[in-house]
Formats: C-alpha cells, sequence, structure tokens
C-alpha cells in the first residue's frame, strides 16, 4: 500500500541536529515530517554512544549522548513532529520552480511518498558502519562477544573487556567501562594515540596504578566456542603471540560512511559532502538544505552546537518558501507571547 503525505518541510535524519530543526521550524509554524534509517531517533548519539558523556552543549556541563535527545524530544514535543523510522530515501524529485520549490521525496521501505516544499538534510555523513578489523570467523562473537559500540554500560559489568583502538572512542571507553569492568585491558598497535591529551594522561595514570592492562600490538585470531568469547591472541610485532583472557572485545576502528541515495539527488557533492551557502545554508538546489556533519564550507566545524546554527537559519529560508506571501518578523522567545505559547509556557 502506497502512503501519499502532503507536509511542509521533509527532514532526513532524526539525529540532533534534525531534532533540533524542527524546534526552529516549529517556531514559525512550519511542519515537518522526519525520516531516518535507523529504528530509533536520535542518529549516531542514540546508536554509538548513548551513555557517552558531551560536554560542549551549550547550557550543559555534561550531557550523554540519549541524555541529550530525550531533552531535544522534550523540546519539540510541542510541535508534534511524525517519525519515519526504518526507512530511507530511496528518490528525491524536484517537481516545482527555483522560485515556488516543490519536491517528491519517495521511501524505499513503505513506499511512502511526501510532497513537500522544502527538503533539510540533516544525515550526518550519510548512513554509516563500523569499519570491522580483518580478524577470521569474528562474525561468529558479534553480537555476544564482540561490539562495535556501547549501547548500555551495564551489559560490561563484572566482564573482563578487551577495547582495540587509539582514537577517542577507545580511550573514552577506556576510561568509563574501566570502574564497572571485572578487568580492562586496552590494545594498540603502537604507544601514541589520537585521543584527547587529558584522555590519554587519565589512561596512562590507570596503568600505573595497576588498574587496567595496556599492550601494544593486534588481535591475530579470537578463542572461544562461538559465540561464547573467551580470549583474543594478540600478535606484537617481533612476531609473538600472547593470549589475553576477555568475555568481551570492542573493536574501535571508526566509521564507514557512505552516502548511499543522496549522490543520485543533483546536488554539488565535494568529498561525499554537500556544498552550502553559510547565509542560509542551502544547496545549489532551491529548496534543499543541508545542515550537520552532512554539508560542508569553509571553516566548518564537526559539532552538535554548529549544526544547531546551521539549522536555526536554514529555517529562516524555509519560512520563504512555505509562506511566500508572509513577512517574516524575528521574535525573541523570552519577549514574544505568541511564542511562548506555542511552546505551553504562556501565562
Amino acid at each position: 500500500m502506497t502512503d501519499h503525505i502532503e507536509t511542509d518541510v521533509v527532514i532526513i535524519g532524526a539525529g540532533p541536529v534534525g531534532l533540533f530543526a524542527v524546534f526552529e521550524l516549529g517556531l514559525l509554524d512550519i511542519k515537518c515530517h522526519l525520516i531516518d534509517i535507523l529504528p530509533k531517533v536520535g542518529g549516531q548519539c542514540a546508536e554509538l554512544y548513548p551513555e557517552k558523556p558531551i560536554y560542549d552543549i551549550p547550557g550543559f556541563p555534561m550531557v550523554t549522548g540519549q541524555g541529550l535527545v530525550d531533552n531535544l524530544l522534550a523540546q519539540i514535543e510541542p510541535f508534534h513532529p511524525t517519525f519515519h523510522l526504518n526507512e530511507m530515501v530511496e528518490s528525491l524529485e524536484a517537481i516545482g520552480t527555483p522560485e515556488a520549490p516543490l519536491f517528491r521525496v519517495k521511501t524505499s521501505e513503505n513506499d511512502t511518498t511526501f510532497v513537500c516544499k522544502s527538503v533539510i538534510i540533516a544525515a550526518g555523513g550519510g548512513s554509516f558502519q563500523p569499519k570491522k578489523p580483518p580478524i577470521e570467523n569474528i562474525e561468529a562473537y558479534e553480537g555476544t562477544g564482540v561490539f562495535y559500540a556501547v549501547r548500555k554500560m551495564e551489559m560490561f559489568r563484572n566482564k573482563k573487556v578487551l577495547i582495540v583502538g587509539g582514537g577517542d572512542s577507545a580511550l573514552d571507553w577506556t576510561v568509563n567501562l574501566q570502574p564497572i569492568a571485572k578487568r580492562l585491558t586496552l590494545l594498540h598497535r603502537r604507544d601514541a594515540f589520537r585521543a584527547a591529551p587529558h584522555t590519554v594522561e587519565k589512561m596512562r595514570s590507570l596503568v600505573a596504578a595497576g588498574d587496567m592492562d595496556l599492550h601494544l600490538g593486534q588481535v591475530s585470531s579470537l578463542v572461544g566456542d562461538a559465540p561464547i568469547l573467551k580470549g583474543a591472541v594478540i600478535r606484537k610485532d617481533d612476531g609473538s603471540e600472547f593470549t589475553v583472557d576477555c568475555e568481551v572485545m570492542l573493536p574501535f576502528f571508526g566509521l564507514t560512511m557512505k552516502l548511499g541515495p543522496i549522490a543520485d539527488w543533483g546536488l554539488n557533492l565535494h568529498e561525499n559532502l554537500i556544498p552550502v551557502d553559510t547565509e542560509k545554508f542551502e544547496t545549489n538546489v532551491p529548496g534543499i538544505f543541508a545542515i550537520g556533519d552532512i554539508n560542508t564550507y569553509p571553516g566548518k566545524l564537526k559539532l552538535i552546537l554548529s549544526g544547531f546554527h546551521e539549522g536555526a537559519l536554514a529555517a529562516q529560508k524555509v519560512h520563504r518558501y512555505v509562506y511566500p506571501e508572509k513577512k517574516l518578523l524575528f521574535q525573541y522567545t523570552t519577549s514574544s507571547t505568541s511564542l511562548q505559547k506555542k511552546l505551553g509556557v504562556a501565562a
């Protein structure tokens, strides 16, 4: 059965930046639907690091990935957005004019067609897959002994944990899981790390105190009765091998981003990113905007707070397309009674 939905805006991506765009659009009486390939709202924050602390969100000395998502959902609740999860946009077709954009958006899973006046792409780097280490038969342990993300720390309480990697994710989870793991071991190819210096220093302090182990080398094979993991064989640079006892292995080798169908939408691309005009974060196609990690421009910072700023400016231009005859008067939420009523806080 084909669903036909008419709305003001379709947002592709339900991560933090896409969620905040709902808020900025809602303040301007603009309705939207969000589409995400993941089975839940929150993007990478919810999928990859729901319990990982984030320190650079204004107004929050610290908030977890899931905590940020929960707060954003509470913030946009007055605008009643509609989510379409586990769906991927298959095609995006411009059926209007540059002066009066109109788009037909189709998804692959449920054969849903949207007709809207603007599209906001907030899809991060596209769809993402973890990079897997080249270890024979690793698939047999995935989901039981091998995990590529930490979705719930309690899963690893009182476990022997082996973390593999030398970047921010590996070191962050090393210092966060060490207090609850039965024994934690960090493995990296060399004694140099790409993580934040203060995190590396904290890890080295834990090693010096004997609270965790650090080894140099690479995993050559896994030991166990699949799907039960019992250990990992480590090969050192000199060719010698030894075994680390572990019930859980967390390889953090980064993510492989794939644009997928976005590459076929007629947008200018630069190294798999979408160039935008920083006045309004519009792409080369009038009515299509790109915010968050998916876009590129001089001085771009891949931070959630930067994406929030981009969404706010994009909403201002979207208003011109949705309400071409209405003049937009900028108002502060602290002084506008009408805006406060929308948020349900007016006296």
